[in-house]
């Protein structure tokens, strides 16, 4: 990209357009008398055109050299800056022995969930990333990091029965919002995900759900499972591994209680692609903030018109003095 800083320089030709006119007509109207005509051989009577204006030329080529350096002509370059603002969010799985559900074929619904999970991680930027896992309780399985390699690592790694059997949501959601209470990041997200009701853990849901409100962090609630009864897989001591039909006991209330303190939202999935549309939802409401900004840096080349200009000048003083020079 190039430009002139000051392009009204140029408006300097003007003074130099009639100056060189007004040169050329003296140059013309000039006359001297000699006694011989002998005298004038070789003092530049008759010469070429290049010989009689030539200094003036160069003189000329100087000074509108010097105009356009004065204009300042810059080369620039084109620079983009951007400027992310990510959000900090903990994924909350539910890990309870109703995860082994086999609604969500053809796999249990802990097997699809983490499936999901690292589908959405995969989908982030910029974004810190934590998980929390619990049934009767909750611990940290990845605090926030941006390495989604090793959280998508360590979502495989999580199974039913690495904890004791039960569902303590208020535990979950509290533990999730301790991770985040510190965090300086302008959006805090807090995505559990459970197929059951509260039935473990010292800490009531709604409680943990306002002080999530109070810390101005955001919980999206799913439920997951279908609605009714659903096929649990059961080891019988007589009839050995079997499936059995059992009643879904999922507290959508309590849930959608949750996302609402919050101003968050509830969602149910009741199969393997409903939930992956839900992730998906969730994903495009909380957008990392990117701004990109752009612009031109340019640098003054002045510099490559006066190297020209001097040059000029010498070669006109040069010229003056040998194969030009004017009898006085």
């Amino acid at each position: 990209m190039f430009r002139f800083a000051y392009p009204y320089a140029f408006a300097l030709l003007a003074l130099i357009v009639p100056a060189v006119w007004l040169a050329l007509r003296q140059r013309r109207e000039r006359s001297v008398a000699y006694s011989a005509i002998d005298l004038l051989l070789g003092a530049g009577l008759g010469a070429p055109a290049w010989k009689r204006f030539g200094l003036l030329a160069l003189r000329s080529a100087a000074l509108i050299l010097v105009v356009a350096a004065i204009a300042r002509p810059q080369t620039g370059r084109s620079e983009h800056t951007t400027h992310t603002e990510g959000l900090d969010i903990l994924l909350v799985l539910d890990t309870s022995g109703s995860m082994q559900a086999q609604d969500f074929k053809p796999k249990d619904r802990l097997y699809v969930a983490k499936e999901v999970v690292k589908e959405f991680v995969s989908k982030r930027e910029h974004d810190r990333i934590g998980l929390v896992v619990f049934a009767a309780q909750a611990f940290t399985q990845c605090p926030l990091t941006l390495d989604y390699p090793v959280l998508s690592s360590l979502i495989d790694d999580v199974e039913i029965g690495m904890l004791e059997d039960g569902t303590a949501i208020g535990v979950a959601l509290a533990t999730a919002v301790n991770r985040l209470k510190n965090s300086e990041a302008k959006t805090r997200l807090v995505v559990l995900l459970t197929d059951g009701q509260n039935n473990a853990g010292t800490i009531d849901p709604t409680t943990a759900a306002r002080v999530a409100a109070t810390l101005g962090i955001k919980v999206y609630t799913i439920g997951v499972g279908t609605k009714g009864r659903a096929p649990m897989p059961v080891n019988d001591p007589i009839f050995g591994k079997r499936m059995v039909s059992v009643e879904v006991s999922l507290d959508e209330e309590m849930l959608t209680n949750i996302a609402e303190l919050t101003d968050g939202q509830y969602f149910r999935a009741t199969d393997r692609e409903e939930l992956f549309k839900i992730y998906d939802t969730i994903d495009e409401l909380e957008k990392t903030r990117i701004e990109s900004e752009t612009f031109v840096n340019y640098t003054d080349r002045f510099r490559w018109l006066l190297l020209p200009v001097l040059g000029l000048f010498m070669i006109e003083l040069a010229l003056g003095q040998t194969i030009l020079r004017e009898l006085p």
